[in-house]
């Protein structure tokens, strides 16, 4: 059963006081820059995304530039991040779409999901970083976290669908938190509720959540 309503803000409120300054860790420039950067972070790190997006986009500064640019050259430089022939694929193509809004990204869900590479976390993270649009970016951590705390149906599901876990976190939670509750629970899944081994002993949940074993 999904946990009780004021026991998800009660924890929610108590991990927003253990990681008080958890935000976005992707460094942009611009809304392109942050467009692009998203899209590469999939299964890495932001850390590692902010050590190559610096000679990415000083070669192709802008979706015209990186829609023009070599497939091959994007690959070399985007290679240490894994699925480097997908990605660089992905935001060449999605580069090359933005011709048809004049070069510039586009601000809804629906015109940003139509993009190569772009799904709802991806769209969410642009709207709430790029343009100040509440979105709930539901990554692996927010799943992880958000199961084992059982804030959603789909907590005991082996495949569990974002959309319906973002839909039901964002009924609970009021849209201005979204975007600063979505970062501290990936701050909390990075530093403490890892996906295998979670460092339970540390958690400032241990007394509240139901994963945790207890004598």
């Amino acid at each position: 059963m999904r946990a009780p309503r004021e026991k998800i803000l009660k924890e929610a409120a108590i991990l927003r006081s253990s990681f008080p300054d958890a935000k976005c860790t992707i460094n942009f420039k611009n809304r392109f820059e942050l467009l692009v950067c998203t899209v590469l972070s999939a299964q890495t790190t932001d850390k590692r995304v902010n050590l190559v997006s610096p000679a990415l986009f000083s070669a192709f500064p802008g979706p015209k530039e990186m829609a023009e640019a070599p497939l091959e050259e994007i690959e070399r430089i985007i290679k240490p991040l894994g699925m480097y022939k997908s990605k660089a694929l992905s935001i060449k193509t999605l580069s090359s779409q933005l011709q048809e809004t004049g070069w510039q990204v586009p601000g809804s869900m629906q015109e940003l999901t139509r993009l190569r590479g772009v799904g709802r976390k991806t769209a969410n993270v642009v709207l709430a970083e790029g343009f100040s649009v509440p979105g709930f970016p539901v990554d692996t951590h927010v799943i992880c976290v958000t199961s084992r705390l059982r804030w959603h149906s789909q907590w005991n599901n082996p495949h569990p669908d974002p959309a319906i876990i973002e839909r039901e976190l964002c009924a609970i939670f009021p849209p201005k938190s979204w975007g600063v509750l979505s970062c501290t629970l990936i701050e909390f899944g990075r530093e403490i509720c890892h996906a295998k081994n979670p460092d339970c002993a540390s958690c400032p949940l241990k007394d509240l959540c139901p994963f945790v074993k207890r004598d």
